[in-house]
């Protein structure tokens, strides 16, 4: 019996095709997860090591084939350690599922024009500020090490926090919904080794938390009075009202509803 046969003779249920359907799902959304980023050249090299075993026992090549089986126990170990950020973001991601989140009930909304306001006028007098706005996934983790504030969102609350003295305006102001629950936060700083971020603190700290994360972090500029914002890894640049305006009606619309 050839291959050809031995396909027709297979028996495929409904059982195969959602065994597939899973699959495909899982590993789409592994590349997805890890496309244009350094994750994505490594996880290359490892395939390319893993393939090594499977190369060397096809050509009878015994030294190679040792070398490799052993390189193939150690392989998950190495994925472990080498994608441990990915891995954190897959997690997060998967408990920000929009099935999951109907279970938590509905946030109240975010106050855009409050927080527009505020971000006007910290630009406009070149105050540096850095705000995250939650979604989906909770920043509980980042607001416990900082100041409990459990305040309604306001541009004069916003403008105080991060006026030049004021004891938390070094910190990032943390928004759940319509409410500040905590300022003087400290972010993650981002890892990227991208000589165009050419950037102070704040902004790698808004990137790295977006790098975590699925928050809309704000930044504004204290050496040029620049508003940008961090999300899902990218950071926006050189914002004015409009494009900040319609930027967070694009991320925070399932928060506002």
């Amino acid at each position: 019996m050839n291959w050809f046969d031995r396909i027709l003779s297979l028996q495929f249920t409904w059982r195969d095709a959602l065994d597939v359907t899973i699959v495909a799902f899982v590993i789409y959304n592994i590349l997805a997860l890890i496309r244009g980023t350094r994750a994505m050249q490594v996880s290359m090299g490892l395939v390319l090591l893993g393939s090594s075993f499977f190369v060397a026992r096809a050509f009878q090549l015994p030294a190679l084939e040792v070398i490799s089986q052993q390189i193939l126990f150690y392989l998950p170990f190495a994925v472990i350690v080498l994608f441990q950020a990915e891995i954190r973001r897959a997690l997060a991601r998967m408990a920000s599922n929009p099935l999951l989140s109907l279970v938590s009930g509905a946030a109240s909304p975010v106050p855009f024009d409050a927080i527009l306001g505020a971000t006007t006028v910290l630009a406009a007098q070149r105050i540096g500020a850095l705000i995250a706005i939650e979604r989906a996934q909770s920043l509980r983790m980042y607001a416990e090490s900082a100041k409990t504030v459990d305040a309604v969102v306001s541009a004069d609350l916003l403008i105080s926090i991060f006026m030049p003295g004021a004891p938390l305006h070094d910190g990032a102001v943390i928004i759940r919904g319509n409410r500040i629950i905590a300022a003087g936060a400290f972010l993650p700083l981002t890892t990227s080794a991208d000589p165009k971020l050419a950037h102070g603190t704040r902004h790698r700290a808004a990137l790295g938390l977006s790098e975590d994360s699925d928050a809309l972090i704000l930044v504004i500029s204290e050496e040029n009075g620049s508003i940008a914002a961090a999300s899902e890894g990218v950071l926006h640049e050189n914002l004015d009202s409009d494009q900040l305006l319609k930027l967070m009606h694009e991320r925070l619309r399932a928060v506002r509803k």
